[in-house]
């Protein structure tokens, strides 16, 4: 019996058993190398620009196939203004590289594979969008603020300002109270178990698209010896 199964058979809440089983992952994620030198101040601005260079291209991959998912049964629950960051992002990448911003902007490789699974999924399987939909949203909710902290204080933005908006929701007010109505939407979803496992299969693979843009940016960005 796989792990959805035999959550299933104990009652445990899909929420958890995403969260579990994507653990090692997101572990891998969090304490890449590139993650671990910018969080340590031990990168320049530069880096931190391309990186949010690389979430411009994820989230308007996300974003732009919302529309066409929220009458979804299964996504369109997820689709919810108050997430969406392109906005912020082309905010802080007009501070970061100037009005022309888009002048030269280009994905790594694992990014816009990353990218391409997310379309690819909206298109074709509503469910495995939503595994990426989680995988980066409750991550911003969470992990992300760490990442304003350090570059507020490594770079000089100015607090919740220019440069970290991306990580700033407004209109959330609560994010402990949004990150748990989220997770009961996700205990809610209607889909058996096999189907189920495969959107915790999608949340791994969503880790793994993030740990190979940072193992890119990490070979863009290594430390001086």
């Amino acid at each position: 019996m796989d792990a959805t199964a035999a959550g299933s058979a104990k009652g445990t809440p899909f929420s958890t058993l995403i969260r579990v089983a994507s653990h090692e992952q997101h572990t891998e994620a969090e304490t890449s190398t590139f993650m671990s030198d910018l969080l340590g101040g031990r990168l320049g601005v530069a880096a931190y620009t391309r990186y949010t260079e690389q979430l411009w291209f994820v989230y308007r991959a996300l974003e732009e196939a919302a529309g066409t998912l929220e009458g979804d049964p299964i996504a369109g629950p997820f689709i919810r203004p108050e997430l969406m960051r392109t906005a912020e992002l082309e905010r802080d990448l007009a501070h970061l590289r100037g009005p022309d911003w888009r002048t030269g902007l280009a994905p790594l490789p694992a990014t816009a594979a990353y990218a391409e699974r997310i379309a690819e999924c909206a298109r074709s399987w509503p469910p495995g969008y939503v595994a990426h939909h989680y995988t980066r949203y409750l991550g911003d909710l969470s992990g992300g603020q760490v990442i304003r902290d350090t570059a507020e204080k490594t770079w000089g933005f100015t607090r919740k300002g220019d440069g970290v908006r991306f990580y700033v929701f407004e209109e959330i007010t609560n994010p402990a109270a949004f990150k748990r109505r989220y997770r009961e939407q996700l205990d809610a979803v209607d889909a058996d178990d096999l189907e189920k496992q495969r959107i915790i299969d999608e949340c791994k693979r969503a880790f793994d698209f993030n740990g190979a843009v940072f193992r890119e940016l990490g070979a863009e960005f290594p430390l001086s010896a």
